[in-house]
């Protein structure tokens, strides 16, 4: 008996004789099956072939469109359909089988497409990004190449290590808090010109609010004493004393020298707040032992762990209950680990003294730093009396290959215009720069500000044109090679170029 599908061309036939040599013959004693590969039609290819087979074994046996009654105890029963047609076949049983003629067999569905159906909806788990989304692997190769060419002065910014990467890629990345504040609330932190950070409640000069704690809660900043640059503590007791903040707040974004904590606590009890610490910025000079502790005075404290820690982007809140996500906890473990050993303390110790180097180029070239120096990590430098605005520097650096950020410093009108940058150590530390590498990122940076300071003469505000010309212009180009051919020297920690 042959069989024919007439859209695949397939046939099937049932034969005892030999197969011709274009047919391919599968037989046991009493079947044979015979697909005739001369049968094509390429333009219709040929469909998967779904075979269903139900074996029955019993005494007696009915199979539905067959001719099985119950005289044929003695043999298998098999229906199966394909190609459109549904068949039944009697095979001859030994007796050893026959005597478990009572068991009924289950239903089994075989697909040849099977294997070819899982791994389409699991191949995407194994695709690499470049193949996944070309556009984002794009995206963060020049990422890598930015990194790998300029330097990265941003105080908050670092690099993390290979560990840490792989932690924050593994499989672990297969909450609840409470607040200690209602809304309406008073508190009270460093004001953002003298070096504090906007969320610890920052308004302009005008009233506007910029930030979420300004917005929520009721906020009085303390400031710098102008001639100094150093936080005035006499007048903070005076204005907190007054103001009764439920929570003050000690740390900031861009103060360059120690915190007195003692004085900070003793301020708190009088006017009976909770002292908290934002040690974001000198976490990791904290952890190396490298200046006082917040921990020995107050009662929270915070801390971002990318920065100055080199660990994963996120924060910690001591002590912090909750669920974050486990691989960065793995991550954030990793970079802890190394915090406690005696490498990362020589690390911290080198990026103060790069910061005291880099301070003291500066200071050679007639550059005005907030506080004439630092203590930390951090320095301050105020573009004023070059003429310069920290928007205009920043940019120009920018072009060169140089990040750093613009920053308000005591006596700006606010955080619009910002008269100074704010220039840190860590990362270019990271990379393996010393004392004599940080001489000449000095010199690098007192050049951009001559060609930034040209520049702003020249064409003023900065503009979209602006800037397309500037980027080609050929002192930039110089100063941007400079400084390329000066970063490449530098291996990057986590990852090769």
């Amino acid at each position: 008996m042959d069989l024919t599908h007439p859209q695949s061309n397939l046939s099937l036939g049932f034969s005892s004789h030999t197969s011709p040599p274009h047919r391919t013959q599968i037989a046991d004693e009493s079947i044979s099956l015979q697909l005739d590969s001369s049968l094509r039609d390429h333009t219709h290819p040929v469909p998967p072939v779904p075979l269903q087979l139900l074996e029955l074994q019993s005494e007696n046996h009915t199979v539905e469109n067959g001719n099985l009654n119950g005289e044929d105890d003695d043999r298998d029963v098999e229906e199966f359909r394909i190609l459109g047609h549904s068949m039944c076949l009697k095979r001859r049983r030994d007796s050893e089988s026959s005597s478990s003629s009572s068991v009924t067999m289950k239903r089994v569905s075989v697909e040849p497409d099977l294997e070819v159906r899982r791994s389409s909806v699991r191949s995407w788990g194994d695709q690499p990004l470049r193949v996944a989304d070309p556009d984002i692997y794009e995206i963060m190769e020049k990422e890598k190449q930015r990194q790998y060419n300029g330097i990265e002065l941003i105080a908050s910014e670092n690099f993390v290590c290979r560990a840490v990467r792989e932690a924050l890629g593994s499989h672990l990345t297969n909450k609840y808090s409470e607040g200690l504040l209602l809304p309406g609330d008073r508190i009270m932190g460093l004001d953002t010109p003298s070096g504090g950070n906007t969320s610890h409640g920052y308004y302009t000069p005008n009233g506007r609010k910029v930030s979420g704690a300004s917005i929520f809660f009721e906020s009085l900043p303390y400031k710098v004493n102008p001639q100094t640059g150093y936080i005035d503590y006499d007048k903070l007791e005076e204005r907190a004393l007054d103001f009764r903040p439920k929570i003050l707040i000690c740390g900031g974004s861009s103060y360059p020298r120690e915190w007195d904590y003692a004085r900070f606590r003793q301020i708190a009890d009088k006017c009976g707040a909770v002292l908290m610490c934002d040690m974001a910025q000198i976490s990791g000079i904290i952890a190396a032992k490298e200046c006082v502790n917040p921990f020995d005075y107050c009662d929270i404290v915070t801390s971002t762990t990318h920065k100055s820690l080199r660990g994963p982007r996120g924060g910690i809140i001591f002590y912090r209950k909750g669920g974050p996500h486990n691989n960065h906890i793995a991550a954030l473990a990793i970079a802890l680990k190394q915090v406690a050993t005696s490498a990362y303390k020589a690390y911290m110790q080198q990026v103060k003294k790069n910061a005291k180097a880099l301070a003291s180029a500066l200071l050679r070239r007639k550059c005005r730093l907030i506080t004439g120096g630092t203590d930390n990590h951090l320095l301050l430098w105020d573009l004023r009396p070059l003429g310069l605005t920290g928007k205009y520097f920043e940019k120009v650096s920018e072009m060169c290959h140089i990040t750093l950020n613009k920053i308000a410093i005591c006596g700006d009108n606010g955080t619009i215009i910002p008269g100074g940058v704010r220039i840190g150590t860590p990362a270019m530390t990271s990379r393996g720069c010393l004392e004599a590498d940080f001489e000449t990122i000095a010199e690098f940076l007192f050049r951009a500000a001559q060609i930034a300071n040209v520049a702003q003469r020249e064409h003023g505000k900065l503009q979209k044109a602006v800037l397309k010309g500037l980027d080609s212009n050929k002192d930039i180009v110089e100063l941007r090679t400079r400084v390329e051919n000066f970063a490449a020297q530098f291996a990057m920690p986590g990852f090769d170029i």
